[in-house]
Order: structure tokens, then sequence, then C-alpha cells
């Protein structure tokens, strides 16, 4: 190490470090930092944002509208990148930096790459309390920031302009590191950034940080070969790490070999397109039949770079007593879910190692597997020409709205449109190479059952924290992570709509188009549902006013005061002809749909289990306690 060093303040240090960091993959290097959504304060804007003005080398700023949604949207470039590129995200002390906590643990959740940097209170304490600043009697060196401890894969605290050097060699280790990606959450104290210090210049070289493929051992893969080679109905579970590690021709190949089916978690829906012979769809609480069935049959289970939630295990009914497990995943803690056979490793160079191994291996599926897919199409036919009527209207979601409750949304909403035929149809009229975004509410579920992907990594779900408001946010993010021209669709709710669509505006500002197919029943659907199938009444969950009416919002109106281009389709027709019309736009476009509520998908072959009061006066209440109790006897204790 030399003595030349070089005079900085903290932030452009920590801009100047940022520039040097690239990633390798597979012998191709680029930049892993491509830049830097913030929303300035008086925390950040005199450090950072400072640093950013005078040198920002090769990174983009982007100033966002709001933390979380912003961070929202870092998040999304770094799934749609498959963690390889990612970008930061600054916000002021107190209420800015809380914003992001939120969107920290939508990265924990989900295993994304995203560096949060929350400006802190003065290290001096000089000024004390500062603007907001909490104060705590028990100790002063408590602050908002405490709050990403919980929600972050590394934590540190910068209140020396020297500690960034360690901070964030610690920081990049973890965000590119396959087993821990995550967020790297680094809080810098206000007066810090602008300290300097004399910085080695070797802190500024070019960093490389290498994502090798990790090859399990001998032992691994044989005894992995051997449990396969024993069953007689394998099932491959295709996770995130799947996709994350690019291993869709490794399943294909491992698939065609021995005919195996794949079935898929929403993380690791489009690692290999829907049009594949074996591929069966989303398996789980918001499966496919055919996924369901096939995981019903299985005498072995393969998890690839699953985290097998809940909505994946069916609250660990979905399996047979006697099934077997075998976890591929770089993640060891993750492999020794469910008493699987470990095995730890890459998920590309897994399989690359274990098909030739499994040669003249065949299952005994036979033609279950092309049965099984017909039959779920048909299915998906039939949801697809779904149509009201005002006389006898049975809905997807049975027994909770009577017909006159029906009706009365028929003509407050002035539509007839049924959720499935309306997500169907755009699935059918969008481009093969669009990508498709959502998070929360009814819509992840008739998304992973009804959307085929055409091509891979075209689907873009959040389901590890499902955050109301990624949807839009996260298109933003989806759309600056895509090729030329791919165009990315928005799939939202009315009720996440609500609750965030603040980087609309910043789409529209950096001319960054997505399409946002606001789908409106006037309430939290999802969660009606839930409540009314568990014994409860409907209770807050429609959108009625204090007189009990249903509430008719314009949402295209909100879109086109922002300056969007905007259309209102209630019918199949109108909407494919919207949505023709939205690919000619060069800004971003919102179409309003009003739909029938309890018109999307019911599952299949699924049970999900949530905390049903033990202790009710109702009978309904009662009875599903008792059904619960009666499912949980299905169910794997761990």
């Amino acid at each position: 190490m030399t003595e030349k060093t070089i005079r900085l303040t903290t932030a452009q240090a920590l801009v100047k470090f940022l520039n040097q960091q690239y990633i390798e993959v597979d012998g191709e290097m680029a930049p892993f930092v491509d830049g830097i959504f913030t929303v300035f304060g008086h925390g950040n804007v005199v450090g950072i944002g400072q640093a950013l003005e005078e040198d920002p080398g090769h990174l983009n700023v982007y100033q966002g509208k709001n933390e979380q949604g912003m961070a929202h949207a870092a998040i999304a470039y770094a799934k749609q990148k498959n963690r390889k590129r990612i970008y930061a995200c600054s916000a002021s002390a107190g209420p800015g930096s809380a914003n992001l906590i939120t969107a920290a643990g939508t990265a924990l959740a989900n295993n994304l790459p995203v560096l949060f940097l929350p400006a802190d209170t003065f290290a001096t304490r000089q000024p004390d309390p500062v603007l907001q600043q909490l104060e705590h009697e028990s100790s002063a060196a408590i602050t908002t920031n405490d709050g990403f401890q919980a929600v972050s894969r590394y934590f540190d605290r910068v209140q020396r302009p020297e500690q960034l050097m360690s901070a964030l060699i610690r920081a990049f280790e973890v965000m590119t590191n396959p087993a821990s990606a995550g967020p790297a959450t680094i809080c810098i104290a206000q007066d810090t950034e602008g300290e300097a210090f004399d910085y080695p210049v070797e802190f500024f070289q070019k960093r490389i940080h290498y994502l090798n493929r990790q090859i399990p051992t001998k032992r691994e893969l044989t005894e992995a070969a051997r449990l396969i080679q024993a069953s007689k109905t394998p099932v491959i579970i295709v996770g995130g790490g799947a996709r994350y590690s690019d291993a869709r021709e490794e399943l294909i190949t491992l698939s065609e070999q021995s005919n195996i089916p794949l079935v898929e978690t929403h993380a690791g829906k489009s690692t290999v397109e829907f049009d594949f012979k074996n591929n069966l769809g989303g398996t789980g609480i918001l499966g496919t039949l055919a996924a369901n069935k096939a995981i019903r049959d299985a005498d072995l289970v393969i998890g690839i770079g699953t985290r097998y939630t809940d909505f994946t295990t069916s609250s660990k009914t979905a399996f047979g007593p006697a099934t077997k497990f075998i976890n591929i995943n770089v993640s060891r803690m993750q492999t020794y879910k469910l008493d699987a056979f470990q095995v730890v490793g890459d998920a590309k160079a897994t399989l690359a190692e274990l098909a030739p191994l499994l040669k003249g291996y065949q299952t005994q599926f036979g033609d279950r597997i092309a049965v099984y897919k017909a039959e779920w199409l048909a299915e998906r036919t039939r949801l697809q020409n779904t149509k009201f009527n005002r006389e006898a209207f049975t809905p997807e979601i049975k027994d909770q709205f009577d017909q006159a409750t029906l009706n009365e949304y028929a003509d407050s909403l002035q539509t007839e449109f049924t959720q499935t035929e309306a997500l169907i149809t755009i699935n059918d009229t969008v481009a093969p190479d669009s990508i498709v975004v959502c998070s929360a509410g009814s819509l992840p579920g008739d998304l992973q059952r009804l959307w085929n992907p055409a091509i891979p990594n075209t689907y873009h779900l959040e389901y590890g924290y499902s955050c109301m408001g990624y949807e839009i946010n996260g298109a933003l993010g989806a759309k600056m992570a895509a090729a030329n021209n791919q165009e990315v669709y928005s799939i939202v709710g009315d009720g996440s709509f609500c609750m965030s669509h603040s980087e609309l505006l910043t789409s529209l500002q950096y001319g960054k188009k997505i399409n946002i197919m606001l789908f409106d029943n006037s309430g939290f659907g999802c969660i009606n549902n839930l409540q009314m199938a568990n014994g409860s009444d409907s209770f807050f969950c429609e959108f009625r006013d204090s007189d009990n009416q249903i509430m008719q919002v314009d949402y295209a109106k909100i879109a086109e005061g922002y300056g969007a281009k905007v259309y209102r389709a209630n019918t199949k027709e109108d909407l494919i002809s919207a949505l023709e019309d939205a690919k000619k736009q060069t800004k971003t476009t919102l179409i309003d749909m009003k739909v029938l509520p309890k018109t999307m998908s019911e599952g299949y072959l699924n049970w999900w289990n949530v905390g049903v009061s033990e202790v009710s006066n109702k009978a309904s209440s009662k009875q599903a306690y008792e059904e619960k109790q009666a499912n949980l006897k299905n169910a794997r204790l761990y």
C-alpha cells in the first residue's frame, strides 16, 4: 500500500467508491452501481447532494417523489437485472429515511441487493436536537435509522469519515454474494457527510466482485442423483434462485431428459417460458390446477432456489406425508427446510452437473404432464370467457356477495367486466416480450395462474413482502432495466394505487414509459375474500362512503392530471382498442378498468393457514376455526 492519499469529504469518497465497483459473471464484466435515487433534504442535500453535483462519474441520478416509491423502483431494477446491477437510495434524516424502511423490508424478503444511504443525526451532537431528530430519555444513541436493523442484510453507521471504508467493503461483499444478497444500509451522520479525510488512493481502485458459480461436492451430487433415480414421480419447483442463476437451459434439459414436470414460484415464474411442454405454471395457494396436481402426485420435490413460503407449500399441506425433498440453493440455511437432502450450490452449475448422472432415468408421469396441462388450458379458456348476468350470476368467489350486491356494483361502476377476462385479454394483446409487474391483492393470484409468459424474464412479481404500492413504482425500475422499446405493464388494483403511485410522475419526468393497467373493483377485494371465507361479514374492505354507497373514482383523471395518456375500458373490445393505441404512445399510459368484485380466480387444491378466531359468537366463524383445525392435521409441523 502506498502513502498516496486524496482529500475528499465522506460523501465525495462514497460517490467515488461507487463508481469503481464492478461485477463479473461468466466472464462478462459491468459496473455494479448504475446510479442513485434521491429525495434531498437538509440531511443529505449539502453532503451527498454536493458530491453528486460536483462529480457523479457514471452514476445516473434520479429525483424520486417518495422515498419508499423510489426505493421500490431501485429494488425492481435489481430484480429485473437478476441481481447483477443496482441503484443506491439516499434520503434525508428522520421521516425521509423512515420512508425507506418498508422498502428495505421488501428488498430483504426478496433477497435483492440495494444500497440504502439514510442520513443520520449529528455525530458531534452540537446542535441537538436537530430538525426531525427523535429524543429518547433512555439513550442519545437511538435514532430513526435503528429501524433499519430489522430489515437490512448488513447495517452500519458512519460517524467518522474513515469509517466509510470498512463499511462500504462489508456492504458490497453482502450485496454481491448470491448467498446473502439483500439490502445493505449505511447510515451517515449529516455532519460527517461533509467532513474531509485523506483517503488512501488504493481505496478507489477498480474493484471487481466475482460471482463464482458454486459447484456442490461429489457427495451431494451423487446422493441427489440416487434419490431422484429412486423416485417415481419427482417434481421440480423453480424458485427465484433458478432465475437469478440463468438456469433456463439446464432446467429444460433435465426436464426433457427425464420427463420431470416443472412448477413455479412467483419469483421463479418465466425462468422457463410457459410454452415449454413440461411447464405446468405456478404452484401452491395461487397455483394452477395442473401444477398442484403434479405436486400432489410427487414422491420427491426438487426445490431449486426456493424459500418454501406458505404460498408455495400451501401452509405445508401440499405434500404427502411420505414425500421427500432435495433442496438446491446457494444459501445453506434454505437447504435445511422440510428435512431435505441439502445441496449447496448455484442452480445453473448444479443442474449441469446433475443431468449427466441421470442419463437413462425416466419418471413414471408418462403422459400425465400433458393431460394436466391440457386440462388447465381448458380451465383458463373458461375463465377467459366468464360473463356477468343480472339474474343468476355465479362468480368465481362463491357464496359471499348475493346477486343484488353484484348488481349494485355493476350499476355503480357501470361495468359487467370480469377480472379474469380482463387480465387474459391483456396477456393475449400485449407484445410477447412485455414485462408484467405486480405485487399485492388478488391480481398476483390471477397472474400466477393465468399469465402465460412467452419469453423468459418477463414476469416480475414482488411476492416476498407483497408490498402494496410496489406495482407502479416497481414498474419504473423494471422499465429502467428493460431493453430498448420493451414495454412494461404495471398490473395494479385500486387499493394499491391509492397506497402509492408516486413514481408515476417520475416516469413522465424522465421519459420512462410504463403502462398502468388499473383494475378498479372499489375495495380491498383480496382481503374481503379472505375475511368472508373465514366466517366474517364484509367489514371495512369495500370502498363505501358514510351513506354505504359504493365509491366511484375516476383514476384516469388522476393520471391525466400528472400528464399521462389515459383510457377507460369496461369491455373486452374497449380494452383491446386501448392497449393497441397505448403501444403507439411514447409516454406513460393508464387504462382505467372497472371490474366486478368476486370475479378473480379461486384456488385449486390448496389451503392457507391464517389466524382464524378461536372464540366467536358467530356460527360461521366457529365453523371456519373448526375447518382450520381439521386442515392442520394434514400439515407438516415444520
